[in-house]
């Protein structure tokens, strides 16, 4: 296997492939029964997440089911090249955006006419589970960021996927025109009841102390709601 960068093994066959640019990351489980990749990212970092796959020994077509963790381009941007070999996931309100080429609440631009529109063929709802047989995933609504926003759990390691619900030291992302605060504050509350050991967020860095950047995307979250200075925010929409 070829040395790749981009590619950090978490656990036995999970798989941290790291975004460029404006793309999220994207996650890979190698399960006894199926494949999953968790965001596509954006179009443009295509390339560099096939040859990833390809280094751990994965083709497209090798790819059973890829859910998005909410409806913006820079986390389905690549859904076109996998959603004629594998299912397409993703919650129902982010389906409804997705499926309708909503691209004002996806902000998807791109220049290619011919793009083929954009699949959903399960729309998830709170609680729906995949078995993967030597993982499973529990699908958390988490609605703040965008109105289909969810996190994805696994229990025995105790980790979740938060797509842009959460990121490492708390920092908050821009909440999309589907989105609310008011959700999102109530999102975290419902995710802090959890036991988590780690987060594996959409962009930036992996958090090892996911009660701690909870807390502080709450106190965060707050500050904002009261317009206050000071309160980080950080844009990953920004190039589209």
């Amino acid at each position: 296997m070829t040395k790749d960068d981009r590619i950090v093994e978490l656990h036995p066959d999970i798989f941290w492939l790291k975004g460029e640019d404006t793309s999220s990351h994207s996650y890979l489980l190698r399960g006894n029964y199926k494949n999953v990749l968790i965001d596509s990212g954006v179009d443009k970092n295509f390339s560099g997440l096939q040859k990833s796959l390809f280094n751990l020994g994965i083709k497209v077509r090798d790819i059973d089911i890829v859910i998005n963790t909410h409806e913006h381009f820079d986390h389905i941007g690549a859904n076109r090249y996998f959603q004629d070999y594998a299912l397409i996931a993703a919650h129902r309100f982010a389906a409804t955006k997705i499926t309708a080429e909503d691209r004002y609440v996806t902000m998807y631009q791109s220049g290619d006419l011919n793009n083929p529109s954009m699949k959903v063929h399960l729309w998830l709802e709170s609680k729906s589970r995949f078995d993967l047989g030597n993982y499973s995933l529990n699908i958390i609504h988490t609605p703040g960021h965008t109105s289909g926003s969810i996190c994805i759990y696994e229990p025995a390691l105790r980790i979740l996927f938060t797509g842009d619900t959460v990121f490492a030291g708390g920092t908050l992302s821009y909440i999309g025109e589907s989105g609310s605060v008011g959700d999102y504050i109530d999102s975290i509350s419902l995710l802090a009841t959890r036991k988590i050991n780690e987060i594996y967020p959409g962009h930036g860095a992996i958090s090892k102390i996911p009660e701690k950047d909870m807390k502080e995307a709450i106190v965060n979250a707050k500050a904002l709601l009261r317009d206050e200075e000071g309160v980080e925010i950080t844009h990953f929409r920004e190039a589209s």
